[in-house]
């Protein structure tokens, strides 16, 4: 008993810190910017969980809830490059180039938000990711020192979203080292003025 309670604790963790901050696109408050994270790629473009993910965001966007969407995921290789794929993904959903803006080293969860509030300086952000990943999300965030909410993206529960919620129970006690030691991203590098600029940019009217 005791053993399956300390494997089920990572988890217990997460939802207590993330079941208050979980929204709908409709009931999620407006912020300046939107994260989305990556969710891998088909022949160079967004897989379907991924496509659902930028059309949550492009939502958003359109509602006027998010004024910049902050696309992170994996540009490890030259011939793959997530973050690109997701904003030629928006920008044909009508979000314009210059209210996107790209994070080519979120290898991870944990890499992203760190890097989105290290690197980025994102204080305050919407998440958005399917509804198994969710809790995970805003909570290593809220670790992170972003004060998130979490928009989940609802899927049909097929193979995928069975596979994803299982990963989500080994992925919980990573995330609970992650959030405890707060280690650096596996790519650090310098502040980038991204977000500050693009939200300049809105707030001027510019494109």
């Amino acid at each position: 008993m005791l053993g399956c309670a300390l494997a089920l604790a990572p988890a217990t963790w997460m939802h207590a810190v993330a079941d208050d901050r979980l929204r709908t696109a409709s009931s999620a408050p407006a912020h300046d910017v939107a994260v989305v994270f990556g969710a891998g790629l088909r022949d160079g473009r967004p897989t379907p969980y991924l496509a659902h993910r930028l059309d949550t965001a492009a939502a958003l966007y359109r509602a006027g809830k998010a004024k910049v969407v902050l696309v992170t995921g994996d540009n490890s290789r030259a011939d793959y490059d997530e973050p690109d794929a997701m904003r030629g993904y928006l920008r044909g959903r009508g979000v314009p180039d210059g209210r996107i803006v790209s994070d080519h080293a979120g290898f991870d969860t944990w890499d992203s938000c760190a890097r989105a509030r290290r690197i980025f300086g994102v204080e305050r952000a919407l998440l958005v990711t399917q509804g198994f990943h969710i809790e995970r999300a805003v909570a290593l965030c809220r670790a992170a020192g972003i004060d998130a909410y979490g928009v989940g993206v609802d899927e049909p529960h097929d193979v995928t979203w069975y596979y994803g919620g299982v990963r989500e129970l080994a992925a919980a006690g990573k995330a609970a080292l992650d959030a405890a030691l707060r280690p650096d991203p596996v790519f650090l590098g310098r502040a980038e003025p991204g977000v500050a600029d693009a939200l300049a940019a809105a707030a001027a009217g510019l494109p």
